[in-house]
């Protein structure tokens, strides 16, 4: 085992590339990373990818790029993991991603001789051995025992066979798997950081696999290896690995690992309190990015996902967060995943930014839509992007709420009807709203002048009648920010143009 300071605390995310990052990884990834800021550790990137068949690379990319985004970055992984010029974090701390691997390689497909090595250890001291069970056969056994309504475990008649005999046995039935020979009448107990006491008996564990072959470990074992051999102190992860933890101590005393201090997250709920799934809306941190969400929103989302900093403030810094996060105040029940509250974060996290930081950010997404090319007017992106800043929950949003600046709006006649008002009711009020903006010039007029002589024209009578056809005009739509800012914004020449192409649509 590589060697560390004896009391530093070291923990570790190990996503699995078999899908996209999953947003209870990222808040997994997230609280071990506040966990070693807070305590001055080390955060370690490890990639669990044995599991040949279902690892993919772009996943792994996916996974890196993604916790690149939300900035949570890691003090030892994969060299070829460290940040680029193409890097997409935000970058807005100054620490920096590591330039050795003392405890690597930091992908399991890159470790299977250390594996060989311990497997060997446990089956020569008899604390593991090969199952020759068909899978036919387990199915079956799992099928009675499920019937039956006993514990669904594997009691294994092959515990007992002598190794020369097993050894002669595999050369007839080499698909055996290893199974490690779970010790009777045990109560294995752990202290939870989050949860306290945790009991289980060996009992209704069974003889668990630990390999497919001395080559291909499953999760329980390689788990508990790359732990030992990268110190890792605090083992921080979801309560749906509660399970896994007494079969893992099982392992570690077997081997004579030290065991680590384990404290297991509550679940990512949806609002229905059921866990987090597809059916509930997007779970990847992909999805979020590419709907529009900033990182440092989701960054500050997550963290209050099952930790409570101790006040009713929702927005805080990177900073701030890092330095009030304690394992202590992290919830034994499930945290819901309220969008709203995200969507509302989200937009608090947009009003924060510049002008020049905002054109940056919305600039793909009008881009996406075909809206503009690069190279575009910037003052004019610029005005935009400030009108709908108090409004946005969203990035994306920027393109549907102002699409009117950039091309034709569509939508049909009966939408510039205001309350009662006929088709020739909308023609006046839509030659009245031409005739004051054509005595206003083709200059640039700002948004006050404009909206003083509508207001002085509209008089007691009902805005209405006057403003709701015009904006609609403008705009195409039931709501969009007001009249007068956009005509400033566009220009008298295309406000008319909007206008006659309104008068087109009513009825002679």
């Amino acid at each position: 085992m590589s060697t560390s300071s004896i009391n530093q605390v070291r923990v570790r995310i190990a996503p699995s590339p078999t899908g996209a990052l999953h947003i209870g990884t990222a808040r997994a990834a997230l609280f071990n990373y506040l966990y070693a800021r807070a305590q001055d550790g080390v955060f370690v990137l490890r990639i669990e990818d044995t599991d040949v068949e279902r690892s993919d690379p772009k996943f792994e990319k996916n996974i890196i790029e993604g916790l690149r985004w939300l900035d949570i970055l890691w003090d030892e992984g994969p060299i070829d993991a460290m940040l680029n010029e193409n890097s997409t974090s935000s970058q807005t701390t100054n620490h920096k991603l590591p330039t050795t691997n003392s405890h690597g390689p930091y992908r399991q497909s890159e470790r299977g001789a250390t594996y060989r090595a311990y497997i060997q250890k446990l089956l020569d001291s008899g604390r593991a051995f090969y199952c020759f069970h068909s899978e036919k056969e387990l199915l079956e056994e799992r099928d009675n025992l499920m019937a039956m309504k006993r514990p669904v475990l594997h009691l294994c008649e092959f515990r007992t066979m002598e190794a020369a005999e097993a050894q002669i046995a595999k050369e007839t039935k080499p698909d055996c798997i290893i199974r490690f020979k779970t010790p009777p009448g045990r109560v294995i107990q752990f202290r939870d950081l989050i949860r306290g006491d945790v009991c289980f008996e060996s009992d209704l564990l069974g003889d668990f696999s630990i390999a497919k072959n001395n080559d291909t470990p499953l999760y329980n074992f390689a788990v508990i290896v790359d732990d030992e051999e990268m110190a890792i102190s605090h083992v921080i992860r979801g309560e749906d690995h509660i399970s896994n933890t007494p079969k893992q101590i099982l392992l570690i005393e077997a081997l004579g690992f030290k065991t680590p201090q384990y404290a297991h997250l509550p679940l990512i709920l949806g609002p229905d309190r059921s866990k987090l799934s597809k059916r509930h809306g997007a779970t990847s941190v992909d999805e979020y990015r590419k709907a529009g969400y900033l990182p440092e929103a989701l960054f500050n989302f997550i963290a209050l996902l099952g930790w409570n900093p101790g006040s009713d403030r929702e927005i805080y810094s990177r900073d701030e967060i890092v330095a009030h996060f304690s394992l202590e105040r992290v919830q034994k029940s499930g945290a819901v995943f309220d969008v709203g509250k995200l969507d509302w974060m989200n937009g608090e996290y947009i009003r924060r930014k510049s002008a020049t930081e905002l054109i940056e950010l919305c600039l793909p997404f009008l881009e996406e839509r075909g809206f503009i090319k690069k190279g575009g007017d910037r003052n004019y992106l610029e005005k935009i992007v400030l009108l709908e800043q108090p409004r946005m929950k969203k990035l994306s949003e920027i393109g549907e709420r102002t699409d009117f600046f950039f091309r034709e709006p569509k939508y049909d006649a009966p939408l510039l009807r205001w309350k009662g008002m006929t088709d020739n009711d909308v023609r006046e009020s839509l030659q009245k709203s031409k005739q004051l903006l054509g005595a206003l010039g083709m200059g640039v007029v700002e948004s006050k002048n404009i909206e003083k002589i509508f207001f002085e024209a509209i008089g007691e009578r009902d805005k209405g009648t006057l403003l709701w056809p015009l904006r609609v005009a403008l705009t195409g739509k039931k709501a969009s920010p007001g009249p007068f800012e956009i005509i400033e914004i566009m220009g008298i020449d295309a406000a008319l143009k909007c206008i006659d192409r309104a008068l087109g649509k009513l009825t002679t």
